[in-house]
């Protein structure tokens, strides 16, 4: 692992990593006793204060004697986590972790550490630095600065271990939270040991690569109203297996000259003696598309991050037994994601929504493309965008025109300085929402 992948992973400066070697090797309170320790030794060099200097002593004497009893960590030992298939953002989860002791001596006192760090930026967020000096340069000379995602000190979780035995496997449940959506990549494992002071850890590292999904925060939506009717659906129900044409089945019927092969019933030519063919109708049933906006200048924000909570939470809002919904979205390329009616899962669409990124290098009329050529399929949209421009108010005003209900979700990059004006919305001016990243739950509990 080179220094570079190092850095976007545990910290992304010195100081940063210096504080976990802190954070590791010391416990609470060794950490409190190394402060008090600092803090004496800032004071003793005034000569008039001898006690500051005979606290030093004392401390520093602590805790060179606690490094001095744990030694150095011996052993081999395996480690294996039994993961959840995916957790969500901000939500705590456990996982257990199984530890076998690999040598010939029983091994007491020990516990499991590890970091998380959070998901890794991909790779088109790691480039453009000129880009990204030029955006904090800007972001700098405001007055307001727009809200971005905070850098979060990665989570340390511990959990005892038993006594193990020479290859006994003891078990620990470790208790963890994520605060970023995305791909989470566990690399190593610490099994450690405490000195008898509880001062000062010593650990060995066991490599223990493993990924888990972290699925965006999702909150409470209550059942909306949404706009639309039934639309004819080409293919039917069976639009996930590829298989042409699946209306709805009604009834058996005598073969007519021009009816496909593959309708034929088998079983009834084979009893009555004369072809038999299976009769469908066609079949009528809603499918919203749901529009998500990626297209914004810096690698994190944290509007964009709430607009992907708000897709996650539309998603699972949605009544999906009886209708089709549609994840519409463009990132390197423009995706279709689809579930209901046996198509797919709600679960699909949120594993995508936990790695969309935001889009630099395309224009916003990539997007609209997208959705115009779906527009005839669908019964209603659901937009949820990052402004409310011009370009994005002719997106919606084409939408009108083609006769499709649209609800509009507006989360700013930049707080309005008012009330935005409905435009193409005005004959249905509750159809657009101002969502506040910071109020998101409350907000969408509110909607009807």
């Amino acid at each position: 692992m080179g220094w570079r992948t190092r850095r976007l992973q545990g910290g992304q400066s010195g100081p940063h990593r210096f504080r976990r070697w802190l954070r590791l090797r010391f416990t609470p309170t060794g950490l409190a006793l190394l402060v008090a320790m600092l803090l004496s030794g800032t004071l003793g060099f005034d000569p008039d204060n001898s006690v500051a200097y005979q606290a030093f002593t004392l401390l520093f004497g602590v805790l060179l004697a606690s490094a001095t009893a744990a030694g150095w960590m011996r052993g081999r030992f395996e480690v294996e986590r039994v993961l959840p298939r995916f957790v969500t953002a901000g939500v705590p989860f456990r996982y257990r972790v199984r530890v076998r002791n690999r040598t010939r001596r029983t091994q007491q006192g020990l516990t499991v550490l590890e970091e998380l760090v959070g998901p890794v930026p991909g790779a088109q967020e790691r480039g453009g630095r000129l880009r990204q000096w030029w955006g904090r340069l800007r972001r700098t000379l405001r007055t307001k600065r727009p809200l971005r995602t905070p850098a979060l000190m990665p989570l340390l979780c511990q959990a005892p271990l038993p006594v193990l035995a020479p290859n006994q496997i003891g078990e620990a449940t470790l208790e963890a939270v994520v605060w970023r959506r995305g791909l989470l990549e566990l690399r190593e494992v610490l099994v450690a040991r405490t000195d008898p002071f509880g001062l000062v850890r010593v650990f060995r590292r066991v490599p223990a690569p493993q990924k888990l999904v972290v699925l965006p925060r999702r909150y409470f939506v209550p059942p909306l109203a949404l706009p639309g009717l039934p639309r004819y659906q080409l293919g039917g129900v069976a639009l996930a297996s590829q298989v042409g044409q699946s209306d709805e089945f009604i009834s058996l019927r005598d073969y007519r000259r021009g009816d496909p092969i593959r309708h034929i019933h088998w079983r009834s030519w084979a009893k009555v003696g004369r072809p038999i063919v299976r009769e469908f109708e066609d079949e009528f049933f809603v499918r919203h598309a749901l529009v998500l906006d990626t297209f914004m200048p810096w690698e994190h924000h944290e509007a964009f991050e709430a607009a992907v909570s708000v897709a996650a939470s539309l998603a699972c809002s949605l009544p999906l037994q009886e209708s089709l919904l549609d994840l519409l979205f463009v990132g390197p390329d423009a995706y279709c994601v689809t579930a209901g009616r046996g198509v797919g899962h709600v679960d699909q669409i949120l594993e995508i929504l936990a790695a969309v990124r935001p889009c630099h290098h395309r224009p916003f009329h990539a997007l609209e493309q997208v959705v115009l050529e779906h527009a005839p399929l669908v019964s209603g949209c659901l937009c949820i965008l990052l402004g409310w421009d011009g370009v994005r108010r002719r997106f919606i005003e084409r939408l009108v025109q083609r006769d499709i209900p649209t609800r509009v979700f507006v989360v700013p990059l930049e707080p309005p300085a008012g009330p935005l004006d409905p435009g193409p919305l005005r004959a249905h001016p509750e159809w657009l929402c101002v969502l506040d990243p910071r109020q998101l739950e409350v907000q969408l509990a509110r909607l009807t």
